[in-house]
């Protein structure tokens, strides 16, 4: 297995994209140390996968989560090759009536969540020369209607991803970003409240739907992860069957 005994930290590890990506990880041979502030799926993750998962309670916007997450990895596991910066909250309304809180819950959950997991990991990595994937969306390359504060919270992930994969590339750090349209709970609920806009994203989706985030978006992670994309850093990877095109 191409992760066999390699340890991994994914934010937002125990639901969605993230427990599709931990549950990928961890069948390809890796460990995993999930974090999550939803202690009940933390509980459920232990359960079904074992002694290859170890959860971490926490929020991931208190920067003292990051460093714990790194310490509960070298205790746990021995290690740590690769940081998945998953985890991302947000609300979807017209720009105009975003809300001060609006920006600061995007920005904290996604952009500074991001940049602490990075700061803290970045010594282990450094060791074991290491994997970064964060995460981008195609709502903040297309520009889609009601998503203001967490496109601009996206791009600054990308803008600290490509700039990172150049100054830690010497390091031996990889840095890569994963776009994903993938239908999680959150997609989900999104359906119901906007179901013109779901519908029309679906339809101009080439593959025709919305991705697994176990079977469809996880694999493109633990490939990046791994070392079949050592030649890989500073891209963009857009899991999401042909919605956007970078060229």
């Amino acid at each position: 297995m191409k992760l066999e005994n390699e340890t991994f930290i994914v934010t937002g590890g125990a639901s969605g994209i993230g427990l599709g990506i931990t549950r990928r990880l961890i069948s390809e041979g890796g460990r995993v140390v999930a974090v999550d502030i939803d202690a009940a799926a933390g509980e459920r993750l232990t359960e079904e996968l074992g002694d290859k998962a170890h959860f971490v309670h926490g929020d991931v916007t208190d920067a003292q989560i990051a460093t714990t997450s790194v310490a509960e990895a070298l205790n746990v596991f021995g290690g740590l090759n690769g940081l998945v910066n998953n985890a991302h909250a947000s609300r979807q309304k017209p720009f105009l009536e975003l809300e001060q809180s609006d920006w600061e819950l995007s920005f904290s959950t996604g952009f500074q969540a991001t940049l602490n997991f990075m700061r803290a990991a970045h010594d282990e990595l450094a060791k074991t020369k290491g994997s970064v994937v964060n995460f981008g969306s195609g709502a903040a390359m297309s520009g889609q209607v009601g998503q203001a504060a967490y496109a601009a919270a996206k791009e600054a992930i990308r803008g600290i991803s490509r700039v990172t994969a150049n100054e830690w590339a010497p390091e031996g750090i990889r840095v890569n970003v994963v776009s994903p349209l993938a239908l999680t709970p959150g997609v989900e609920a999104w359906s119901k409240s906007q179901p013109a806009q779901y519908e029309e994203t679906v339809a101009k989706t080439p593959l025709g739907r919305f991705g697994d985030p176990e079977t469809d978006v996880a694999p493109i992670v633990a490939f990046l992860l791994s070392s079949d994309a050592q030649y890989m850093t500073g891209q963009t990877l857009m899991a999401d069957g042909g919605t956007q095109k970078l060229y």
